[in-house]
């Protein structure tokens, strides 16, 4: 573990864009070459955080010319699962802000809502949930974004 911010990064949405709706198998065709370098150059831990799992390290790590990530992995808690359903939170964010703990993170999905923003604001420190368009994917733009953050988070 590193004193360095983390980002959790989804699959499905900014690495891997919907597009037109074109499936794939899995939809790797999708992946641009790169976001290894983008992602490798941004001052922070990458961390996945996908239902991909391990798989990601697997199949995107190697395509990405990243090493094998860390993997956010999430309790199998029914009882929390049903808070957070009522409260409308995604099914991550409780888990990716424990995992955090008293680091920094930047988040990106294509899912996030004002009501995870919230959440996290109430319980987590300096955080950044980043929602990606998921027809799109990570752009310049948001790599511009996610960079200047994780720079002004460091200090």
């Amino acid at each position: 573990m590193t004193g360095l911010p983390i980002l959790f990064l989804d699959v499905d949405g900014p690495l891997l864009p919907f597009g037109d709706g074109v499936a794939g198998e899995p939809g790797l065709t999708r992946l641009a070459p790169l976001h290894g370098p983008w992602l490798a150059a941004l001052p922070c831990e990458l961390v996945w955080a996908t239902t991909w799992m391990d798989d990601a390290n697997e199949h995107l790590s190697p395509l990405l010319g990243l090493p094998r990530l860390p993997v956010a992995n999430w309790a199998d808690d029914p009882e929390a699962e049903a808070q957070d359903t009522h409260l409308g939170l995604h099914w991550k964010t409780r888990g990716l802000v424990t995992y955090a703990g008293n680091r920094p993170f930047a988040w990106v999905d294509d899912e996030l809502t004002d009501r995870d923003r919230a959440w996290v604001a109430h319980h987590h420190g300096k955080a950044l949930l980043h929602r990606v368009n998921p027809r799109h994917g990570l752009t310049d733009a948001d790599y511009l974004e996610l960079d200047a953050w994780l720079r002004l988070t460091r200090g």
